[in-house]
């Protein structure tokens, strides 16, 4: 949400009948939002559904809007009260971080639910570090990986659907905040003992000849199922072209289709290098000049004085350090 619309819609509440209103009031609007039914909401904020249904009421009259209109068992938001979603949960966001003063947070004692926006990179190479992490420091928190497509992240971090996003790439919006976490390059991986490239005289380790290269079969890392991707910028830059013949949602799938048959696929080399063992795999390096990617954290201002959510950064970002070594400074 842009700035003046925030101030907007700050400056309603504020301008409404305010003598009807308080904060438990607007509590019971969010819980209303998100949960849909009377019954939830007060489960969730600790009312009592009688309570739950009178507090609705006070907020019909004061936004002299019905707020919500029923739809089978559960409640449909009217576009008003749709509305005021965002902006709400923001003002009690912030209230809570104001209330709670910048050092109350205790991770042994913490309970949520904390989301993660990423690829299936960090269900390797996050997520393991994590959940031991957590079982040692913060046993109530739950944390939730959601795949996330690059280009709709900023939808997920505004609508309150992730708490960070971990990925590639700059010029962020302006009203987030952002962390340099690691750089990545990128491996070419094969099965092993691939028998062109063994052909060929090559070994794990070599530089694959741009010819054999742009003639292999290669499945591309895809979320949007889109035929090109970085590798093929680069080698559009020098005037070739490879040959994709599949694309996959996720690295885990390329990792797959890689160890059980002749295509051959990009990968980050972090991730590359960790699943050869097991999935008995060939590393090699490409013969075009392929940038590496820097992997940002990224997360909403609203959240950036958040102990909790500070607490967090910080903890993921000390576990993905290590993902830098042999790779250039981070920017």
């Amino acid at each position: 949400m842009e700035f003046d619309q925030l101030i907007y819609y700050k400056l309603y509440i504020h301008e409404m009948n305010i003598s009807g209103i308080d904060l438990n009031l607007l509590r019971v609007l969010d819980a209303l939002l998100r949960e849909g039914s009377v019954t939830r909401a007060a489960d969730r904020i600790g009312l009592s559904q009688p309570a739950t249904s009178a507090a609705l009421g006070r907020l019909r009259h004061a936004l002299g809007d019905p707020l919500f209109v029923r739809h089978g068992q559960g409640l449909t938001p009217t576009d008003h009260a749709r509305s005021l979603e965002i902006p709400l949960r923001d003002i009690l966001e912030r209230t809570a971080a104001l209330i709670a003063g910048p050092t109350s947070f205790d991770p042994a004692r913490a309970v949520g639910n904390f989301r993660i926006g990423g690829s299936d990179f960090f269900a390797e190479l996050l997520m393991p570090q994590l959940g031991a992490a957590l079982s040692r420091q913060a046993p109530g928190m739950v944390v939730q990986l959601i795949d996330l497509v690059p280009e709709n992240y900023v939808t997920t971090l505004e609508r309150y659907e992730t708490d960070i996003a971990l990925i590639p790439g700059a010029g962020f919006p302006e009203w987030t905040d952002r962390r340099p976490l690691f750089r990545s390059s990128f491996r070419l991986v094969t099965r092993r003992d691939h028998p062109r490239l063994k052909a060929a005289g090559l070994a794990g380790g070599d530089t694959v000849p741009i010819d054999l290269f742009c003639d292999l079969g290669h499945v591309l890392f895809s979320p949007e199922g889109k035929p090109r991707a970085m590798g093929d910028a680069a080698l559009a830059a020098i005037g070739r072209e490879r040959r994709v013949v599949m694309t996959v949602p996720v690295f885990s799938g390329v990792c797959r289709v890689v160890a059980e048959s002749d295509l051959v696929g990009l990968l980050p080399r972090q991730l590359a290098e960790a699943v050869a063992p097991r999935l008995g795999l060939d590393l090699y390096d490409v013969p075009m000049h392929l940038a590496a990617s820097q992997i940002n954290m990224v997360w909403h201002r609203r959240s950036t004085r958040n102990p909790a959510h500070r607490w967090m950064r910080d903890l993921i970002a000390t576990l993905l350090a290590p993902l830098n070594v042999g790779e250039a400074p981070l920017r």
